[in-house]
């Protein structure tokens, strides 16, 4: 699924479940040592996926291990993105010479908990959200708001190196395209000569599921590139 929304040059794995066949290196161990057998199966899908996802960019696979945000160590010029919920797991990576920063979220396609929308949505998305529900009712629009921040804050993360509140992302979705812009409230780092203050990404909904993904390129004027602020 996330394969369906990441350009070209992003190497991705996927699966439905956890794989038997998933092995964690010595080094990751620690990041699970008193987890619950389910935490730990997910966690190790997750990266043999990645290692998966490393081959295809012919390079080593190597153990990922997790920073202070719990966010995922990739090699040296390599960027990338990891999710996993009920159902599904992926992992996306690319060169840091094409792509400044990935960012993929997955989840189920169901409303939001009660009263999480509140926290997530900014009140100039509010109407933008009702919109698309009439229009598009099939779709849980709560809840493809909720990853594509997901996604969003998982791009910025490795470039800016601070926090992103979910209403310091405004977005916008388009349904004719199944993609988003979402507009940052605060002024990110320098990326291919601008200063990052957009990010666009596009949306999947399938079997269940809905998935975001975000790519920040290193080209200007390039889908996902950075763009000034308006």
């Amino acid at each position: 699924m996330i394969g369906d929304i990441v350009p070209a040059g992003v190497a991705v794995a996927d699966s439905f479940g956890d794989l038997p066949d998933a092995r964690l290196f010595p080094e990751e161990e620690a990041g699970v040592r008193s987890a619950i057998d389910r935490r730990r199966r997910e966690y190790a899908t997750v990266r043999h996926l990645a290692r998966q996802a490393m081959k295809d960019l012919g390079i080593p696979a190597v153990a990922v291990l997790s920073g202070a945000r719990r966010e995922p160590l990739w090699p040296s010029g390599v960027v990338g993105s990891m999710t996993h919920c009920a159902g599904y797991r992926a992992a996306a990576l690319s060169f840091d010479a094409h792509h400044a920063s990935i960012g993929i979220d997955a989840e189920p396609h169901a409303p939001l908990p009660e009263g999480l929308l509140t926290k997530v949505a900014h009140s100039d998305e509010v109407p933008h959200l009702a919109q698309l529900t009439a229009a598009r009712p099939e779709v849980h629009w709560d809840r493809l708001l909720f990853s594509a921040k997901e996604a969003v804050y998982k791009a910025w993360y490795p470039l800016a190196r601070r926090w992103l509140g979910f209403q310091e992302a405004r977005l916008a979705f388009d349904p004719a395209s199944d993609g988003f812009t979402a507009e940052l409230r605060q002024i990110g780092p320098v990326v291919a000569g601008v200063p990052l203050s957009r990010m666009a990404g596009r949306w999947h909904v399938r079997g269940g599921l809905v998935v975001a993904a975000v790519t920040v390129s290193q080209a200007l004027g390039e889908p996902g590139a950075a763009a000034r602020g308006r």
